[in-house]
């Protein structure tokens, strides 16, 4: 940025984030598992979630990667990354619209055939936004600001959206107002996508390196290699959930609780370090073994975030009898909200503590936290304890987000950044594929209480993660210095 940083340029650079949250907020946790329950029933919730979520986010991974190429090299005249986030907010008003009217219209495997369909297309919109998005801080931010300015995109991206989606959108979705939560989520998107136009990007004469398809060939080889250990995974897992179900209760659980621990795990490690070498190159991928242990370390800890939020409406069914149905959807977004309230209140300082601390060890923190924060939300008998827990969780997230984000930055080569940012995408994407693939049979065969305690032990493997990372800081010459 040829000019000083202007307090809006906090909000231009970041306001994208929150209408990505906000659709993710609306969707995952609250429209699509009630749709999914109306349109195939209590018995296969679990899987045919889990098969949406898993085919839809493979294509964000695709998509992230593809968009974070294209807008690197993109010389049109309103920037880099601006003209892919316009149109990936408008497009997806046109998904929402489709939602609506299959809700409105549609029942039995039909209606989820074709909702599955429009949460492919949603896919393809956000995530041209989103991988276009995740450029601008790389792009126009000094390195010496990424902590405070991932500290503000934090807020943006969590704690704001989710209070909002909870005092506003929730209330729609429970008193089964599905077109007006839909239609304020339009609203949402719209505005977002035009307070973005205003970041100060300024286009390029010449796009930075010379077009080479082999990048876009490594990435469809890449997210193929992904789906296929995932698939993988997946299979053993059905198959062990399926052969233990004629056990004794108590083998049972054990057998498939373990077998699913080992398939995520395989899938977190083995999935980032196969197509981590893909996309990039195995020479390449030799030099760039802290970026991939990062990535490992966010997709472990997103695991377990994302898939508590997405299966949280099932698991307050399950432990709580009394609350089914839309019922549930009022105190699914009570702890949402209080998870929100939590990242509002640490998103910010994080930032700055992250940069007066070091990122790996606020990224360490949090995992140990929110696997605290997972044992009270399981161990919860009454909604009040259950709240507790998410507000531990929360601010887990919040520190999480912020140095996690910062700690990136520095490993990406500033040149390629929306490519390297885009793989990284393995893990915003690949989180949702991996719980909820894997994690739905599990919650079917022996329910989501147990399944929520699979996720938060993933907490503890995305902080063991960290070992991997050499961590980059400045010197006062502005030299990149490595600390172990």
């Amino acid at each position: 940025m040829e000019r000083k940083i202007r307090w809006y340029d906090y909000i231009t650079i970041n306001i994208f984030y929150f209408a990505l949250t906000a659709r993710s907020q609306t969707l995952t946790p609250l429209i699509l598992p009630l749709l999914v329950q109306v349109f195939m029933g209590d018995e296969v919730k679990g899987m045919a979630y889990g098969n949406l979520r898993l085919w839809a986010l493979m294509i964000a991974v695709l998509m992230q990667g593809l968009i974070g190429i294209l807008s690197d090299r993109s010389t049109s005249r309103l920037g880099r990354r601006r003209p892919f986030i316009l149109i990936g907010g408008i497009t997806e008003i046109f998904v929402f619209i489709g939602i609506g009217v299959i809700a409105a219209t549609l029942s039995g495997t039909t209606g989820y055939w074709v909702l599955f369909a429009a949460y492919i297309l949603s896919m393809l919109s956000s995530n041209t936004g989103h991988a276009a998005v995740q450029g601008l801080i790389p792009d126009i931010v000094p390195e010496s600001k990424h902590g405070i300015f991932s500290g503000v995109k934090a807020f943006f991206e969590l704690p704001a959206p989710l209070i909002f989606v909870s005092f506003v959108i929730t209330k729609m979705v429970e008193n089964e107002n599905l077109w007006g939560a839909l239609l304020v989520l339009s609203a949402v998107v719209l505005i977002s996508t035009l307070i973005t136009m205003f970041a100060p990007e300024k286009p390029i004469k010449q796009p930075p390196y010379p077009m080479d398809w082999k990048p876009i060939l490594r990435l469809l080889a890449m997210t193929v290699a992904f789906t296929a250990v995932i698939l993988g995974s997946g299979a053993v897992v059905r198959f062990v959930n399926s052969w233990a179900s004629g056990l004794a209760q108590i083998p049972s659980l054990i057998i498939i609780a373990s077998v699913g621990i080992l398939g995520m795990l395989v899938a977190v490690v083995l999935g980032v370090w196969v197509s981590v070498r893909i996309s990039i190159g195995g020479e390449a991928a030799k030099g760039k073994s802290s970026f991939t242990w990062w990535v490992v370390n966010r997709l472990a800890f997103l695991v377990g975030s994302t898939n508590l939020a997405s299966f949280v409406l099932y698991f307050i069914q399950e432990r709580f009898p009394e609350l089914q149905g839309a019922a549930a959807a009022g105190p699914t977004a009570m702890l949402v909200m209080f998870v929100g309230i939590a990242i509002l209140i640490s998103s910010i300082p994080a930032g700055w503590i992250t940069d007066k601390l070091g990122r790996k060890k606020v990224c360490a923190f949090s995992g140990v936290l929110a696997m605290a924060g997972t044992v009270v939300v399981l161990a919860s008998f009454n909604m009040t304890i259950l709240y507790v827990g998410g507000l531990m969780v929360g601010i887990a997230i919040g520190f999480f987000y912020s140095a996690s984000w910062a700690l990136g930055t520095t490993l990406v080569p500033k040149e390629e950044a929306g490519r390297y940012l885009g793989i990284q995408n393995l893990a915003g994407a690949g989180a949702g594929a991996v719980g909820a693939y894997i994690g739905g049979p599990i919650g079917d065969g022996i329910g989501f209480t147990v399944l929520m305690g699979i996720f938060g032990l993933l907490f503890l493997i995305s902080t063991l993660a960290l070992f991997g990372i050499t961590e980059q800081t400045m010197t006062a010459k502005g030299e990149n210095q490595a600390v172990l």
